[in-house]
């Protein structure tokens, strides 16, 4: 995966735990903190919660693809963190504990990011485990390498998946991530692919690095506000009843086809020829 950083017209963030690298409408994010298999702590959240932030106020880049360093994508949360958290004083009485709002965050983040316009592509090799799986959940498109290894590994801790928990059901329904969550097994991308978490299995690293190109190339021929409103629409059939929803997706239908991107799939089609957003790809 790729370890360089770009210098793009939009200023992008400064994370040090994070390698940020834009080419035109796709960005890729890649975990950088290989010497502890990528764990995240709660600096890295901070810094992915910036990134999100710089995502939502560009849509112009379509696509964001996450993967992590060194060859494992993420084993979790840094458990040197939970060491931190017993040596800090317990609340007063009444007073909120300040390990639920550090543990919150993590929801936040994982809400802003799946609510992204962008279409967002994982890409899982080596360790995928606790908040690392979680991670994997939020993805549109996610592959993974055949030897990969997943676990929810926080009940062998003493602890819930809190934060993930919803997004793992969501990703699997609630009757695998209980078989998951409460033995804390360990599987490989192929069951992964099997029970629905990863879209996609490849044999290895190289496999992956190509299978996400085409991908990325794939993205780049969609519009990215059709992109965008049709993944906020299918996000939407969670809480919003049919009639509702397709009375909305109507109004949005309308919206695009009137829109600029309409106007020019609909030219590009009948003249023969690609639409601007996707030239170059």
């Amino acid at each position: 995966m790729p370890t360089t950083r770009s210098t793009p017209a939009a200023k992008l963030p400064i994370c040090p735990d994070l390698l940020l690298d834009r080419d035109g409408p796709v960005l890729r994010l890649t975990l950088n903190r290989p010497d502890v298999r990528n764990a995240m702590t709660g600096e890295m959240v901070r810094q992915l919660t910036e990134v999100v932030a710089w995502a939502e106020d560009h849509p112009e880049v379509g696509t964001l693809v996450i993967s992590g360093a060194g060859g494992t994508f993420c084993a979790g949360g840094d458990i040197k963190g939970f060491m931190a958290s017993f040596r800090a004083a317990r609340p007063e009485a009444g007073q909120p504990d300040p390990i639920q709002a550090d543990n919150r965050r993590f929801g936040h983040f994982l809400t802003r990011i799946e609510a992204l316009p962008q279409t967002v592509v994982v890409a899982v090799e080596g360790a995928a485990f606790g908040g690392g799986l979680g991670l994997a959940c939020i993805g549109d498109v996610v592959i993974a390498t055949r030897d990969a290894r997943f676990a929810l590994s926080e009940t062998g801790l003493g602890i819930p998946p809190a934060q993930i928990a919803p997004f793992v059901a969501a990703r699997i329904g609630v009757s695998q991530a209980r078989r998951l969550a409460l033995t804390g097994m360990r599987f490989d991308g192929a069951e992964a692919g099997r029970i629905g978490l990863v879209h996609e299995v490849v044999e290895d690293g190289a496999a992956l690095e190509a299978r996400v190109a085409k991908l990325v190339a794939d993205i780049r021929r969609c519009a990215p506000g059709a992109n965008a409103t049709t993944k906020r629409l299918l996000m939407a059939q969670r809480t919003t009843a049919l009639p509702d929803l397709l009375d909305l997706s109507s109004a949005e239908f309308a919206r695009c086809l009137r829109g600029a991107e309409g106007q020019e799939g609909v030219a590009a089609f009948l003249e023969k020829r690609q639409p601007a957003w996707a030239a170059g790809s």
